[in-house]
């Protein structure tokens, strides 16, 4: 990033996401001396990439040849907003000569919208009673991805995105352009080195969970990283019996039951969580086979009343989130929770992967990927949080 040829900026002034983003790209000033984010009187939002201005040899040309990084990442505004502010940032770099922009969006905006009224590639069987939920409603995901591929947007990087769907159809949107990173080796490394758990020598003291079978995929991704071959996958079976109650069943896929279960730590890994319902059912169960401690590992972690209220259960232990929505650092926004919740800040992992693919060194990161945040009110607290490995 010093040679000037590569561009971190963000949809926000002041984002702190991507001000830490740019700062371990290497990036040398700040954010804000790059681009103005000007909103006028009748709240119409107008970018403007911050040039020379006694340079009149390259009006419409001062991105030439540069790659332009959009950081997005959800704020107190509404996605609606942030996503209608990057695809002008977007067009912006384009008109004014950028050769490639890339959008680092660590929770990708409206993936959760991956169904409509019609049969979808994949969807051939699917039922006309289930297309029927979705009438009237657009494909919202896919609208997403073509908007941001027309505004000029050639590569989009997010993180643990859930859908098949709109990995898919993002793949095929941006010709391979869309990398969804897994990180497997985040909680891994966290798991193995801290003292949140204690796994033993060949991790035979640790269970992973897989709360239902669609995170069975990624809890093996975990253990394969933790690189402990003794750790033990327990997979759980859901049925809803209302809009928000679940009901729980130790999966035949599982290797080990609940009565193996007893003195072990569990950790329960799952991309997202909002009212977390299912989750608390799913540490009532586990609980009865008397382990020593339940963690609940959740990347992208929505800080609700709700789900507040229910992840504040004595049947959980301790919560180990990302920041890829980056709410979850505020103490308020955690409210009672801060007593056990851990947040991995992802900004150093994710500069290493846009690093490497824009073909710089990223050796400062091999063994520093990643930085832990926790409030005082934690008990494993401690004033140095360094990892030793």
């Amino acid at each position: 990033m010093h040679n000037g040829d590569t561009l971190i900026i963000s949809n926000v002034s002041d984002d702190p996401f991507a001000i830490d983003l740019a700062h371990m790209c290497g990036q040398v000033g700040e954010i804000a001396d790059l681009i103005s984010l000007k909103v006028y009187a009748n709240t119409e939002f107008c970018p403007r990439y911050i040039s020379d201005e006694g340079d009149l040899a390259r009006v419409g040309r001062s991105l030439e040849g540069k790659t332009v990084v959009i950081c997005s990442a959800a704020t107190s505004d509404t996605r609606g907003s942030l996503a209608m502010r990057t695809m002008m940032l977007a067009r912006g770099a384009k008109d004014n000569g950028a050769s490639k922009v890339i959008l680092v969006e660590p929770d990708l905006f409206f993936s959760a919208q991956d169904r409509g009224p019609h049969r979808a590639e994949g969807e051939e069987n699917r039922p006309l009673e289930d297309l029927k939920k979705f009438d009237g409603q657009p494909f919202t995901a896919s609208l997403y991805a073509d908007l941001l591929k027309l505004s000029g947007v050639d590569a989009v990087i997010t993180v643990h995105n859930h859908s098949s769907k709109v990995q898919r159809l993002f793949g095929r949107a941006f010709g391979g352009g869309f990398y969804n990173l897994i990180p497997d080796a985040v909680y891994a490394d966290y798991l193995r080195y801290s003292d949140m758990v204690v796994p033993g020598q060949d991790g035979s003291n640790l269970v992973l969970c897989a709360p239902d079978a669609g995170a069975l995929p990624f809890v093996r991704q975990v253990r394969d990283s933790l690189k402990l071959p003794g750790a033990a996958c327990i997979v759980m079976e859901k049925s809803r019996t209302g809009e928000r109650q679940v009901r729980m069943a130790v999966s035949a896929q599982s290797d080990v039951s609940l009565e193996q279960l007893a003195g072990k730590d569990v950790i329960i890994l799952d991309d997202m969580v909002r009212t977390g319902s299912t989750v608390v059912e799913c540490c009532r169960l586990l609980r009865e086979g008397s382990p020593r401690k339940i963690v609940f590992g959740v990347t992208h972690f929505y800080s609700s009343p709700e789900g507040r209220e229910n992840l504040n259960s004595p049947a959980l232990d301790e919560i180990l989130a990302l920041n890829t929505i980056p709410s979850i650092l505020n103490r308020d926004s955690q409210g009672r929770l801060r007593k056990k919740m851990v947040v991995l800040k992802i900004e150093k992992w994710i500069a290493r992967f846009l690093l490497d693919h824009l073909g710089k060194d990223t050796s400062k990161f091999d063994d520093d990927f990643y930085s832990v945040d926790m409030s005082t009110k934690n008990p494993r607290w401690r004033p140095n949080l360094h990892i030793e490995r």
